[in-house]
């Protein structure tokens, strides 16, 4: 048995599926390029079937990313089949991901099938997939909770028909890691699978256990694990890559397995997906929580000084968490900028650099202390294209507020060359903003999501501010930052309302209506 476990990184498919996360095909793309450099060994860009978006994105990424492979996931019927081969056409290594569920609730409630049915949906699906491309990859959602013979007969019924990647998902989080272990043997000795076959987990963090499954599942022969950067995706999230990772990395001892991840990447990694997706990661997240080497009591502050060892079973350079270090120079040169935003886990060309750079420097001047933080949220704001068309440009803003009067705003947008200006009053400043915006375009979005946060804890700190946005049934997120709290909740405002107008599915639609 080889000893390398592959990661499926499925951050821009099951993690983009988690509640308020609507990532475009740019941002993705950012994504897709960090997780090439951190050497992931498969990327599921998507979902090909479930809308144009989706499609266009997981297309660009098999387009753009070489080394990894790229998996587009797809239902068992043959349109959603048909356009995950498209999708992924063009990859250096494509891969179709089918999947359909096998256990009792979900053939009963969802499927309304028998089991003779969904063995007749693998055998089409996977034929049909595997006509497409050598690496096709079957996993039986709800696994864990379906009846080990069934899923023994399905599992040979995917081999016999191309299967070379088999996924055993624990789809709720219902397994415990050592029953899980047991579980995976049972099948693994009833299919008794051709040397080629490599066996995959995907588990969730319902009960909080998805790490310890998969890690389970490594010493039960599993040598696939499907995970995303920070564990995120719907629910509870998913296994943590990070945490996998570090766990086979600091106990090769115990699971004689390893994977060929670029270990120091993973903190900015870590980073820039906590950034696009908007979901903050918790201070004492192992690996990449922002307490995760911090150490506080004396006592193992004193420890810390003796040996590191003492309190550190992982030293923060393996996972490139920043060492305390004096901030970037305004005098700095063009080689230590280009570094500086690289380690950060953005690529950007000579032209981004160049404005970048330029943002930096007038910051420098506007505040006393630049953090890492703070150039990261300039390159997010205003040098990464996410939003191709800018529709609406903000021009000009005022409010005022005070305790004994209404807050007030005025707001000019740009559009097509001429500017409008529309005023409001509001339960709040940002209120008042947002209701400006609104008469301006003439439509009503509902806000379904606001978060704002400070990049550092100094009181001239950036403001980064994340809106999600819904009208007839379209979502769109947006980001702004400013040093001003007022300011960077109307361009994230402004943002996301020009992602609502570039979306495929608004393409349809009449918004002024």
């Amino acid at each position: 048995m080889t000893d390398h476990v592959r990661i499926f990184d499925t951050t821009l498919r099951d993690g983009e599926e988690a509640a308020r996360i609507n990532l475009n095909k740019e941002e993705k793309l950012q994504i897709a390029r960090q997780l090439e450099r951190l050497n992931v060994d498969i990327i599921e860009a998507g979902f090909p079937g479930g809308s144009e978006d989706d499609f266009k994105a997981v297309q660009a990424i098999a387009r753009e990313i070489k080394g990894p492979v790229i998996a587009a996931l797809c239902r068992t019927s043959e349109d959603d089949v048909r356009k995950a081969a498209e999708a992924i056409k063009d990859a250096e290594h494509p891969r179709i991901h089918v999947y359909i569920a096998t256990s009792p609730i979900h053939m009963e409630y969802r499927l309304k099938m028998t089991k003779e049915e969904v063995l007749s949906e693998v055998r089409g699906a996977v034929t049909l997939a595997r006509s497409f491309v050598e690496d096709v990859e079957f996993s039986a959602e709800d696994a864990s909770r379906s009846e080990i013979p069934f899923l023994v007969e399905v599992f040979k019924t995917a081999i016999d028909c191309g299967a070379t990647t088999l996924n055993i998902p624990d789809t709720v989080g219902y397994a415990q890691p050592h029953e899980f272990s047991a579980f995976i043997k049972e099948i693994i000795k009833g299919v008794n699978p051709p040397k080629n076959i490599i066996w995959s987990v995907h588990c969730h963090n319902d009960l909080g256990l998805a790490v310890a499954n998969s890690l389970s599942a490594v010493r039960a022969g599993v040598r696939q694990i499907e995970c995303t950067v920070n564990g995120i995706g719907e629910r509870a999230g998913n296994a943590s890559m990070e945490e996998i990772v570090m766990a086979l990395n600091t106990r090769a001892d115990l699971y004689d397995a390893k994977t060929d991840i670029e270990t120091q990447k993973l903190y900015s990694t870590s980073k820039l997906v906590s950034r696009l997706t908007g979901m903050v990661v918790q201070r004492n997240k192992a690996i990449v929580g922002l307490n995760a080497f911090a150490h506080e009591t004396g006592i193992h502050q004193h420890g810390m000084l003796c040996n590191r060892a003492t309190y550190e079973i992982i030293t923060p350079e393996t996972v490139g968490a920043p060492a305390v270090e004096p901030p970037l120079s305004k005098h700095y040169s063009k080689t230590a900028f280009r570094s500086k935003t690289e380690n950060l886990g953005y690529q950007l060309s000579d032209d981004m650099l160049d404005t970048a750079s330029k943002l930096y420097k007038d910051l420098c001047v506007r505040k006393k202390y630049v953090s890492d933080d703070d150039i990261e949220a300039l390159i997010l704001d205003q040098v990464l294209s996410f939003t191709p068309e800018q529709r609406f440009t903000l021009k000009d803003f005022a409010v005022q507020v005070g305790t004994a009067c209404k807050p007030t705003a005025s707001v000019t947008l740009t559009c097509d060359g001429h500017d409008f200006t529309e005023a409001a009053v509001g339960n709040g400043p940002v209120d008042a903003v947002y209701s400006a915006v609104k008469k301006i375009l003439k439509i009503t979005p509902q806000l379904r999501g606001f978060q704002i946060g400070a990049t550092s804890e100094h009181s001239d700190a950036m403001a980064e501010t994340r809106v999600v946005i819904t009208f007839k049934d379209i979502k769109a997120q947006g980001r702004g930052t400013s040093t001003d709290i007022i300011e960077s909740s109307v361009r994230a405002y402004v943002d996301a309302i020009n992602r609502l107008y570039d979306s495929a599915a608004a393409k349809e639609v009449k918004l002024n209506d």
